[in-house]
């Protein structure tokens, strides 16, 4: 079928339609499954998916960009990396070679190495590394505590003090 204003409109025999624009550079497909495939001018392709009321925009470089009904949107760059942005604002960044990282609203940000590692910064300045050895709790006066796998405890106070304990909490160093 040919409208007067030049568009195309096809009609298969399932119901799903094809209307090609009147200058040929815009396709839309109508699935019969309420599906919607658009191929715009600038050869970005946006499928929109009726039962996950989801859509699916494919750019020419490769970027791929999901955006889901409750306003996750989700980035998948050509490198490999994702971007995935929840709906109370938190940022995850999952990273081709393996590296993690997440932005909290409240500005903590945590990041986690491939081999498991995590690093954790607080809006407050207090950092925490987490390693498969030890947890460590890094405040901004300078003092820092290790918890050890073990349950052996060290802390060592921004003055130059240091307390370790046993992994049953008994005081075996006390240097003041």
């Amino acid at each position: 079928e040919v409208l007067t204003d030049g568009r195309r409109i096809i009609t298969f025999r399932n119901g799903t339609k094809k209307e090609i624009s009147a200058d040929k550079r815009m396709t839309t497909i109508s699935f019969f499954n309420g599906d919607i495939k658009k191929i715009m001018p600038d050869q970005r392709v946006i499928y929109y998916y009726a039962d996950a009321q989801t859509t699916h925009t494919a750019y020419p470089d490769g970027l791929e960009v999901l955006q889901f009904p409750n306003n996750q949107i989700e980035k998948r760059y050509p490198d490999g990396t994702q971007e995935i942005v929840f709906p109370d604002h938190t940022v995850k960044c999952l990273y081709s070679d393996g590296f993690k990282e997440t932005l909290f609203p409240d500005g903590t940000v945590v990041k986690v190495e491939k081999n498991g590692d995590k690093i954790v910064v607080f809006s407050n300045g207090q950092k925490e590394v987490h390693t498969s050895q030890f947890k460590r709790r890094e405040y901004p006066d300078g003092t820092v505590k290790t918890v050890y796998c073990n349950g052996r405890q060290e802390t060592r106070y921004s003055m130059g003090r240091v307390r370790i304990k046993d992994e049953e909490g008994n005081i075996i160093l006390d240097k003041k």
